[in-house]
């Protein structure tokens, strides 16, 4: 006998398929402009069409989705002046987490900073590019936990999903690597410092060199 497996309904599934949608696009499997079909959605996922069709209002109440009237749904497209702005916010965001890393940070987590700082070195001399980008995410999530500020958190959590792409094809362009790296080196020994004004500054030093290159990728 055949027995037919219950979907996820409810706000089990809408959470479900949202969470599920962000990881992806976190890893890039998802991709600017690419359709989200509601049922191949709910195939994927074993929930049922009413909770993507909500799942997908609250990404795009996040600027995550675009919903196209009669067309459906896809991944919104982020034009590089919008890019720019949403690293404008995150850079106030971000230097306000570095502050407060540099405040709270235990003996454990400077340790754990300085070896992600050993393996963004390791990586950038071995020139494995796409260990480095991934490394990159780790640092700045690591300096966000360590800050202790949920706000900013959850508010960078929505920016970055955002950027996604303009992340990963500027962490992998040539040359970027050995550029930002000591800028994320001077983030990290600012907070392991535990020097406030320093973090900052390094913070933002970091950010203004994202914007510069998001902005040569919109002249090109």
């Amino acid at each position: 006998m055949t027995t037919t497996r219950t979907r996820l309904t409810g706000a089990a599934g809408r959470q479900h398929v949202g969470e599920e949608i962000r990881q992806a696009l976190r890893v890039g499997e998802l991709v600017p402009g690419q359709r989200l079909v509601e049922q191949d959605l709910a195939d994927q996922f074993d929930v049922t069409r009413s909770a993507v069709r909500e799942a997908l209002l609250d990404l795009a109440s996040d600027d995550l989705v675009e919903l196209v009237p009669n067309r459906g749904a896809r991944i919104r497209v982020i034009s590089v002046d919008e890019a720019i702005q949403i690293t404008e916010c995150r850079a106030a965001l971000e230097r306000l987490c570095a502050r407060k890393a540099a405040e709270r940070a235990t003996e454990a987590e400077r340790e754990e900073l300085r070896d992600v700082a050993r393996q963004l070195e390791s990586a950038v001399a071995e020139g494995a590019f796409e260990t480095y980008s991934a490394l990159n995410r780790r640092l700045h999530d690591l300096v966000v936990r360590i800050s202790g500020q949920a706000v900013a958190k959850r508010q960078l959590e929505r920016l970055n999903a955002q950027m996604v792409r303009y992340q990963f094809r500027l962490a992998l362009r040539p040359g970027r690597p050995k550029e930002s790296l000591p800028q994320h080196l001077a983030i990290i020994d600012a907070v392991v410092a535990g020097d406030v004004d320093a973090a900052d500054a390094a913070a933002e030093a970091h950010l203004a060199s994202v914007m510069d290159q998001l902005r040569a990728s919109g002249e090109r």
